[in-house]
């Protein structure tokens, strides 16, 4: 039913930089289902037939209108009710909960409303620029803002919404938050520590983006800063965004929480 819906976003969607995540979180969610298999038919069978096939059919009920009326956020959302509902009318709750990171995790495939993007963008590319332009100022720059205009030496860099980083804190959320399943820590303090940090960490990683993307220009020139050095900068977010991540998470377990 969803091969439609896959192969329509493969042409469009998953083609933009903001929104390619969306394969490599099907390719992700495709391996936890299959690596939990055993686990969600190992309890004896016990259907929940009513609850299932209500969730089934408000799955299903999500996915016509979406699909009929274009709408991608009841389109590829109707993924979690249709699966989650149609392991409770074959199996039961002990599939269900066997496999109910892999069902959440295909939120990550929905797009951000439109509306929530623009309302977010906007004051995000604000933050940035201030952040930007304290920082490098501090370090001796001859930087200085109007906006989201970052004016330094000879050059003028406007902070996009593309820069705004909301997309890449989107994707670094998915990968944290499976870091996080598969580390499976038992101290709720530490994952709640963990969980807490991805966003201001995914943000943090951002500021570090723009600020490698501004040096670049001012050193080494405009066409540098906008060529392929400004695409690797985007390794830079999400290389630093792991460090960090992964640091914070050696650091708790070799507290006073345990494994």
């Amino acid at each position: 039913m969803y091969g439609p819906t896959y192969w329509d976003l493969s042409g469009t969607l998953w083609r933009t930089d903001e929104q390619f995540h969306g394969v490599i979180i099907l390719l992700v969610v495709a391996w936890l289902l299959w690596d939990k298999r055993l686990a969600a038919v190992a309890a004896e069978p016990a259907p929940r037939t009513l609850a299932g096939s209500l969730l089934f059919g408000f799955g299903l009920l999500l996915y016509i209108v979406g699909r009929s009326q274009d709408i991608l956020i009841f389109e590829i959302g109707s993924q979690i009710p249709v699966l989650a509902g149609a392991l409770l009318i074959l199996q039961g709750t002990s599939a269900l909960r066997a496999l109910w990171f892999p069902i959440l995790y295909f939120a990550f495939m929905v797009p951000l409303p439109g509306a929530l993007v623009d309302a977010i963008t906007g004051p995000l590319k604000q933050w940035v620029s201030i952040i930007a332009e304290n920082v490098l100022y501090a370090a001796g720059y001859p930087i200085a803002r109007s906006g989201v205009t970052l004016s330094i030496g000879p050059y003028q860099l406007l902070v996009a919404d593309a820069c705004s980083g909301l997309h890449s804190m989107f994707s670094l959320s998915a990968l944290g938050l499976l870091y996080m399943y598969l580390m499976a820590r038992k101290s709720w303090l530490h994952n709640g520590i963990m969980l807490a940090s991805i966003l201001p960490i995914a943000f943090a990683a951002n500021i570090v983006r723009v600020l490698v993307l501004v040096l670049i220009t001012y050193h080494l020139g405009d066409e540098a800063g906008q060529g392929f050095l400004h695409g690797t900068a985007g390794m830079v977010l999400i290389i630093t965004a792991l460090l960090f991540f992964f640091l914070l998470d050696g650091v708790l377990s070799r507290l006073t929480f345990k494994k």
